[in-house]
């Protein structure tokens, strides 16, 4: 009796090893597959590179733990947003300041142009474009980046705890205020 015991202990600790090992190849395939995502998704933020490394890992760290202690997660990507965003603010309100838009540092990474004149063009419709961000709501900012990265409105709405619905007024809004800066862009 004692030998079927310790036979039936040894195959569940190779069922846990298993699943264990099953469990962290998903979460490895999910973190290959969205962990750019939420690195830009946390740069949106205003966390700076070096955090933003970390917290995105940090977010792969608790799914695992999440899913190791058997928690169900409907919607991963969803959840992981979700946890990126609470991570961020709270990285974000630690941070001493924010570091504000460098049209300079930013120029460096567009390419370059023969003529000077279209070039000078060029950077001044990026700086239009990046006050034009600036001046959205952090709300609306927020699910414009989340959609940007492709998340659908369900999912938006759960990484940032608000509904599907008030994601796509978000949206809207957002989208509608860009439209009239660049019609005054083109008028001027």
């Amino acid at each position: 009796m004692a030998v079927y015991s310790i036979g039936k202990e040894l195959a569940a600790v190779q069922s846990q090893e298993a699943a264990g090992t099953k469990l962290q190849e998903q979460v490895a395939r999910l973190y290959e597959e969205a962990r750019g995502d939420v690195y830009r998704y946390l740069l949106t933020l205003g966390i700076r590179p070096p955090q933003a490394q970390e917290a995105a890992q940090e977010v792969f760290v608790r799914l695992y733990a999440t899913l190791q202690k058997g928690e169900t997660i409907r919607n991963p990507r969803a959840w992981i947003f979700r946890v990126a965003h609470n991570h961020g603010l709270k990285i974000r309100a630690r941070q001493d300041s924010e570091l504000p838009f460098d049209p300079e540092l930013d120029a460096r990474f567009l390419p370059r142009v023969a003529d000077p004149e279209k070039e000078l063009a060029e950077r001044e419709r990026l700086m239009r474009f990046n006050r034009a961000i600036e001046n959205l709501s952090e709300q609306q900012r927020r699910c414009l980046s989340l959609r940007m990265e492709g998340l659908r409105y369900p999912e938006i709405g759960a990484a940032l705890g608000i509904s599907a619905s008030a994601v796509g007024e978000f949206l809207r809004r957002a989208v509608e205020r860009l439209r009239r800066v660049r019609a005054e862009w083109e008028g001027s």
